[in-house]
């Protein structure tokens, strides 16, 4: 996951005392104008590289999956981060700049007045970082709210199950991919995002019950949520969306229905499948559908695996004899 391994952002505050703490002990090391040029030198490399570190762990996002994209601008505001990323970038710049321009007046002066030169490019090292200090933590706590997303492959074909709560996405999920799923925490669902794998002929399909995003109607949803299942547009290869004729969910079937014809027109433009699964058919199959299945009593469910599978139409990209 592109987010995952992202370093912590330092504290203005704390990088500073890093980069004057380490030059007072190399200027201690030396004597003399060697001793002022080695603590300019080091309190400006660790700065201005620190800063650059922290922007160049980032991912371009001109560049990345439109899934990720969607989830990370609904969490931290991505125009927000790239204007705090770009801030640090300038921060970082211009303290190696600075550094040139001290490191030219050390050069031609005597300890005492080089003393001066370098306690006055400390100064302006900390104005700079002043000046960052809001834009390094809004890093930091990007970084936080994005790091513990799901590891959800945009590259591998994705199975999204829809429907109401209570219809049996989460039980078919784990009937079907007992070894390998998992759930995990989306800042913004009330529960975890259940995330399966199945394989067919060498091929691994994700299974992804996304509770908060895709079981109820869109104008019950916030904002935030909003944009998240707009994310979902752009990963689904195929929806399987659960309903339960016999109303035991605790939702009446025509309101299932209407939920499951917002997916459809939703997903129209994107030429995303919807497959009505009716669960639950040892209760009832009062409901027309693409397949009828019972996770209980174990009926139906291969055939709706393979027909996920076949609506996914996935062929992966094989090298060319000619290339």
């Amino acid at each position: 996951m592109i987010f995952e391994n992202l370093p912590t952002a330092p504290r203005s505050e704390e990088l500073l005392d890093k980069a004057f703490s380490r030059a007072a002990r190399a200027g201690n090391a030396k004597g003399g104008l060697e001793a002022q040029q080695s603590m300019l030198t080091v309190a400006v490399n660790i700065t201005s590289d620190n800063l650059e570190n922290v922007v160049t762990a980032w991912p371009d996002f001109d560049y990345v999956d439109p899934f990720y994209y969607e989830l990370a601008d609904a969490i931290v505001d991505v125009d927000e981060l790239r204007q705090s990323l770009s801030e640090v970038t300038w921060a970082s710049r211009q303290i190696d700049e600075l550094g040139r321009e001290y490191q030219s007046k050390l050069r031609k002066t005597d300890p005492d007045t080089a003393r001066k030169h370098r306690k006055q490019a400390f100064a302006r090292i900390a104005d700079i970082m002043d000046e960052i200090k809001d834009d390094l933590r809004a890093v930091g706590d990007a970084r936080d709210a994005l790091k513990d997303l799901p590891d959800i492959r945009p590259d591998e074909p994705a199975i999204v199950i829809a429907g109401y709560p209570n219809v049996g996405k989460s039980s078919f999920v784990n009937h079907v991919s007992r070894a390998s799923n998992e759930i995990a925490e989306y800042p913004f669902t009330t529960r975890g995002v259940q995330i399966g794998h199945i394989e067919r002929d060498h091929i691994r399909y994700q299974l992804i019950d996304t509770p908060g995003l895709l079981d109820r109607p869109e104008d019950e949803r916030n904002d935030i949520e909003r944009q998240a299942a707009g994310a979902i547009e752009h990963l689904a290869d195929t929806i399987l969306f659960f309903v339960d004729a016999s109303g035991d969910c605790g939702y009446p079937l025509d309101v299932q229905l209407a939920l499951r014809d917002d997916l459809v027109d939703r997903f129209a433009d994107r030429d995303v499948p919807v497959l009505t699964i009716c669960n639950k058919s040892d209760r009832s199959t009062d409901v027309e559908a693409d397949a009828y299945m019972s996770i209980t009593e174990e009926e139906g469910i291969e055939e709706v695996l393979s027909m996920a599978v076949d609506a996914v139409g996935y062929e992966p990209d094989l090298p060319s004899r000619d290339a």
